[in-house]
């Protein structure tokens, strides 16, 4: 008798973004002031229920702090991996970084430990960088991110049952065309980002 292989699951993903009337998210640039609720997407990212989080490269570059570094070359050849620097922090902050562009220097954001999604074209250099700064990571794809490869094995490999996808609009919208998304978090502020 052959057992049946047993489809893997991916986590639920709910997008959630506060923005402008002309959709843009930055804060810091909506006018008027006023119309601003501080701290609105961290209040309602807590009672979503918070957990961890997934974000594109571009959000991730405003959080590594090796801004407009790279990581220095390495002798080592490194496989081709998963790689895990821990397996159960309270939450993970996933970022979408496919052929690794941001210097960390660091290994959690907020108490949340940071895991990188990757392709294989990314060099050892940058394998060898996380791994001194203590951040996980996971391959998915060659040269481009499987966007559902990867959220089955944050699933499989994590256990990580429920995402808060949280930005930019590049990892938004390539997880919305993908069909990945299973609701929506949508706050729009009476202002303007023109």
């Amino acid at each position: 008798m052959r057992s049946a292989k047993l489809p893997c699951m991916k986590p639920y993903v709910i997008c959630h973004m506060v923005c402008s009337v002309d959709g843009r998210i930055h804060g810091s640039r909506q006018r008027p002031k006023g119309n601003v609720v501080p701290n609105l997407f961290e209040r309602l990212h807590d009672q979503l229920g918070g957990g961890s989080w997934l974000c594109g490269r571009v959000t991730a570059q405003e959080f590594a702090k090796g801004k407009g570094l790279v990581y220095p070359p390495t002798d080592q050849v490194l496989p081709r991996e998963d790689w895990f620097a821990q397996r159960k922090p309270q939450a993970w902050g996933i970022y979408l970084d496919a052929h690794g562009k941001a210097v960390w220097h660091r290994s959690d954001i907020g108490g949340d430990a940071i895991l990188v999604i990757l392709t294989e074209a990314v060099p050892d250099s940058h394998l060898a960088g996380l791994q001194r700064d203590g951040i996980s990571y996971i391959f998915a794809g060659k040269t481009e991110i499987d966007l559902g490869a990867a959220l089955e094995t944050l699933n499989r490999e994590l256990g990580i049952e429920r995402l808060l996808l949280e930005g930019g609009g590049g990892a938004n919208g390539a997880l919305l065309r993908a069909g990945l998304v299973d609701e929506l978090s949508l706050v729009i502020n009476p202002t303007i980002d023109g």
